[in-house]
């Protein structure tokens, strides 16, 4: 083995060789026949959205571009910008060119595309019902760490406030987004017998411009530890992380409701409600009345996926263009 990860490096992508092999047997046959001039229009589409989807999200043209013109491939292609909204058979990139020049980079345009657009459609379908609620997208631990980068991009093209990812957001200019894992508590709490400790020292150590979101279901009632918290930080508490898992105790809602009641009634209603876990569709438009933010990572990272495909036409033409409109 000539590598640590099974992933392909960006000259094996770049050189075609990230593709099925039938096409490599196409493009042998096509020269052998002397059809290698042979001009065309390939159009991008979905056939048909999941259910329940009735549009999506373009996203991944940025890729596709990098990797034509870094091969400097003799084709043009005419697209959609990224984050644009799209509908059931509408061509969302059409490129033209010899075939033999482009066939190898089906797979690969393909790939990108559609692995782009699921994460960012999805990403787009939770922030749409979150509203004005923040939403930052938790989803690196469910992928390939390879791929991590490239899914916080989808997510934030499609509308997610924030990522948590490290690389991600370095990449897109952004700082990344996160609170306190469960791990910092149980540390704390077996070496000192004190978990409320990891709050303290995260709030001594932290940086200013790092909001004081801590996790408050670890060991107490989530409204025990949210109290402690609060009287601990004082106003330099940002928000309580819920990351309950249901079978734990049941009912997010009542869980976030019990916080948000008890914060209040102690005076600390700007202390803000963060809510992860397993959060979906149907937890956020159940869970928005009473949480200020929303953490997500599966249901955007394990997306229903777009079935894209693309349809080859021929060009009468023969001047072959090179560029990106």
């Amino acid at each position: 083995m000539d590598r640590l990860f099974y992933i392909a490096r960006d000259e094996e992508i770049i050189n075609g060789e990230a593709t099925d092999i039938y096409f490599l047997r196409t493009v042998d046959v096509l020269r052998a026949a002397g059809l290698d001039r042979v001009r065309v229009r390939a159009e991008f589409h979905v056939v048909n959205l999941p259910r329940n989807y009735r549009w999506a999200v373009f996203a991944g043209l940025k890729e596709v571009v990098n990797l034509t013109v870094t091969k400097e491939l003799p084709i043009t292609i005419y697209a959609m910008s990224e984050g644009t909204l799209f509908k059931a058979n509408e061509p969302i990139m059409v490129v033209e060119g010899n075939y033999v020049d482009f066939a190898v980079y089906e797979t690969a345009f393909l790939g990108i595309l559609r692995h782009y657009s699921s994460v960012a459609s999805k990403a787009a379908r939770i922030k749409k019902l979150a509203g004005d609620k923040s939403c930052v997208f938790f989803g690196a631990r469910v992928v390939h760490p390879a791929i991590q980068p490239m899914v916080d991009r989808a997510s934030y093209i499609g509308g997610c406030d924030g990522v948590a990812g490290v690389i991600g957001a370095r990449l897109m200019g952004i700082k990344p987004s996160g609170t306190m894992p469960h791990a910092l508590m149980i540390v704390f709490r077996h070496a000192t017998g004190d978990h409320t400790l990891a709050w303290a020292w995260f709030d001594k150590v932290m940086p200013s411009d790092v909001p004081r979101i801590v996790l408050v279901d670890t060991f107490f009632d989530e409204r025990e530890e949210s109290m402690i918290a609060a009287k601990l930080l004082g106003n330099r508490l940002y928000g309580v992380r819920l990351d309950t898992p249901s079978s734990r105790r049941g009912n997010m809602e009542a869980i976030a409701r019990e916080v948000r009641w008890t914060l209040d009634l102690a005076g600390y209603r700007n202390v803000k409600i963060l809510i992860s876990g397993g959060v979906d569709e149907e937890d956020v438009i159940r869970l928005r009345d009473v949480a200020d933010m929303f953490g997500v990572g599966t249901s955007i990272a394990s997306h229903q996926v777009l079935i894209l495909v693309w349809t080859l036409w021929r060009l009468m033409m023969r001047r072959v263009g090179v560029g990106y409109r």
